[in-house]
């Protein structure tokens, strides 16, 4: 699929202005949307985004610096423009709506820029999913340590990935996983406001050893920002959950509030714990507050989260490579079509438990998973996809400017945080070892 520019003039009268409200009588004549409220989409985003990325904000800020904070702003109201953008841009053929990012990459760049926006989608589908079972494992192993049920970390993890196997395979859409998402979303609020308590309680402690802080450390700066870009990846799941919209008009709300109440709880994590707990400051950070029945609720419940929130990033994949493939009812009948699903779907469970098994760093893997692949998801591509869709000059310069600061945070965290969390697994990996 692509579009022939053919003149300019021809090429602006047929191409959507995404910048506008007129891609809205585009959306009246798409017939396949799904029945979900824009409640529950609301919930499938803050139950993606939120979650690990507020375990881990303290410790970015502990990497970057005070500075972190207007990073953390910069990069909120900068997803929120992208994940506007995204949407409009599936329908940039009047009467008719893409489906997947990648139909859209194909769109403006031909099948090989479609194929490399995949790569980055697989690897963040694939990704953050395995750093979700690496976590439950380690909570799973640190709850049951020293108990009758103690297992080593490895089988706890593949534990969890039957776990969130079963709704994945039985499960077709993101309508019937929104339940879960709002689940998750609950759990993720008392876990903040457990922390919250938790390490207020623990202030004066902590104090009386003399907590430091920095305004800002360039050298860790690049790790801080691919934290930051993580904990607002969810671009790859939008066009599944605004396709599941019964009315998609209200994306930009659904979008707007959903981040911004994801701002919210990371602010509130964030900011305490890092200002309490200063250079000592842990990843997750439930980790710094007292040993007890407070952290202990809250690393059940932020378990339960990721359970939760799994399913919604493998559903996605799964969806794109259906489509991909042509996995219908249509084409293969109710049952083949059931098996064929099935079995795709067990195979990615597969490949998320063994790489969960074999990379059991958290923190490290939280900003490779950052830095490669959602800092180009979220800040680059959007953009690139809407100029190329309405073009450049009939642009105002204050948002040429913008548009450009978005692709160069995407950039840069790409680039220094990659290679920040490689030489970080490495080094790890070389230790544990030893």
């Amino acid at each position: 699929m692509s579009i022939s520019k053919g003149s300019s003039k021809e090429y602006q009268e047929k191409t959507l202005d995404v910048a506008s409200d007129d891609y809205e009588p585009s959306i009246a004549t798409i017939s396949s949307h799904g029945s979900c409220s824009s409640f529950m989409a609301y919930w499938n985003v803050v139950c993606v985004v939120a979650g690990t990325g507020t375990l881990g904000l303290p410790f970015a800020l502990k990497q970057g610096g005070w500075f972190g904070l207007f990073i953390l702003f910069l990069s909120w109201a900068m997803s929120i423009y992208t994940g506007i953008l995204l949407i409009r841009c599936l329908y940039a053929k009047p009467g008719y709506r893409m489906t997947t990012f990648k139909e859209i990459s194909t769109t403006c760049f031909g099948s090989i820029g479609g194929w490399v926006t995949f790569f980055f989608l697989a690897w963040i589908l694939i990704g953050a999913p395995t750093l979700y079972m690496v976590l439950a494992g380690q909570n799973l192993h640190q709850l049951c340590e020293g108990t009758v049920a103690e297992l080593n970390q490895k089988y706890w993890t593949i534990i969890m990935c039957v776990v969130i196997g079963i709704p994945f395979v039985l499960v077709k859409s993101m309508k019937e996983v929104a339940w879960m998402s709002a689940f998750g979303s609950v759990a993720t609020v008392v876990v903040v406001l457990i922390v919250l308590i938790m390490a207020c309680m623990d202030q004066s402690a902590q104090f009386a050893k003399g907590v430091e802080h920095d305004g800002v450390i360039w050298d860790q700066f690049p790790a801080a920002l691919a934290t930051i870009s993580f904990s607002f990846g969810g671009n790859v799941i939008y066009p599944h959950v605004e396709a599941s919209m019964a009315k998609p008009k209200q994306w930009p709300w659904v979008i707007g509030a959903g981040l911004s109440t994801c701002a919210l709880l990371y602010i509130l994590c964030a900011v305490p714990g890092y200002y309490i707990y200063g250079r000592m400051t842990l990843s997750p950070i439930y980790n710094n507050i007292p040993a007890g029945a407070g952290q202990i609720i809250a690393i059940v419940l932020i378990t339960l989260h990721v359970l939760m929130a799994a399913p919604l990033l493998t559903t996605s994949l799964s969806l794109d490579l259906e489509d991909m493939f042509n996995i219908t009812v249509e084409r293969f009948g109710k049952w083949k079509e059931f098996f064929i699903r099935a079995t795709l779907r067990i195979a990615i469970i597969v490949v998320v438990a063994i790489a969960a098994c074999f990379i059991p760093y958290f923190s490290l893997l939280m900003g490779l998973i950052g830095s490669f692949s959602n800092c180009v998801l979220i800040f680059v591509f959007p953009v690139l996809y809407y100029f190329k869709l309405t073009g450049f000059r009939n642009k105002p310069i204050y948002e040429i400017v913008w548009c450009f600061l978005t692709i160069l945070l995407g950039i840069v965290g790409l680039i220094f945080g990659t290679k920040d969390a490689i030489e970080g697994l490495i080094a790890e990996t070389q230790k544990a070892g030893a």
